[in-house]
């Protein structure tokens, strides 16, 4: 089994995260974004869309998408359980995580993606103004997680997730996006400080 690594991207990020959560090692494969390694040879022969991260199984399996190869390792060691335990907990972890994804890394890619000049080769066609336009949307939706996180003190509920793993590399990518966190959104950083201090976030 082997895991073909972004570095510092944060997808990749997400699933390291998760296996240290985890207390899992898998071997890792560099793979220089920054040089579009990930554009062809080892990774373009493994996953045709010519995205990271890649899971390769030791059958030859591939799995791709950060997700879907952290609920494969979350199957394969249960605890800590991070999708949630009973039925409504991992309902509750995938609403979230899917909130999460959908209105606030999402937006945060596409503004970096749309908006940063080192993105230029890769956004084609680069389109400035939806990078802008992406920007709020994202502040909207910490201000709306801000009041969530009023009433728990994570994402989902009582118990760290997979959920607070894509709003930590979020967030945590928000900063090359050239957007910040409202001062106001004191539950917001209240959280970031609480799950950037475990030590998964090094990962």
């Amino acid at each position: 089994m082997k895991l073909f690594d972004g570095g510092r991207a944060p997808n990749p990020r997400r699933v390291r995260v998760f296996l240290a959560e985890k207390g899992i090692s898998v071997p890792l494969v560099p793979v220089d974004m920054a040089a579009l390694e990930h554009r062809g040879g080892d990774v373009g022969a493994r996953n045709p869309l010519r995205r990271l991260p890649v899971l390769e199984l030791d059958d030859g399996t591939i799995i791709t998408e950060s997700v879907a190869i952290c609920r494969y390792f979350e199957e394969l060691q249960p605890e800590p359980a991070l999708f949630g335990r009973d039925a409504l907990g991992k309902a509750l972890v995938e609403m979230w995580q899917r909130r999460v994804e959908l209105n606030l890394l999402a937006c945060v890619a596409a503004a970096f993606r749309h908006i940063h000049p080192a993105m230029k080769e890769w956004e084609v066609p680069q389109i400035p103004e939806w990078g802008e336009a992406n920007k709020p949307k994202a502040v909207e939706f910490l201000r709306f997680l801000d009041d969530e996180l009023a009433h728990r003190p994570f994402i989902a509920g009582q118990a760290y997730s997979i959920a607070d793993i894509t709003g930590l590399i979020a967030i945590d990518f928000m900063k090359p996006a050239r957007i910040k966190v409202p001062e106001d959104c004191a539950n917001v950083l209240r959280w970031y400080e609480l799950v950037s201090s475990r030590p998964s976030a090094a990962a």
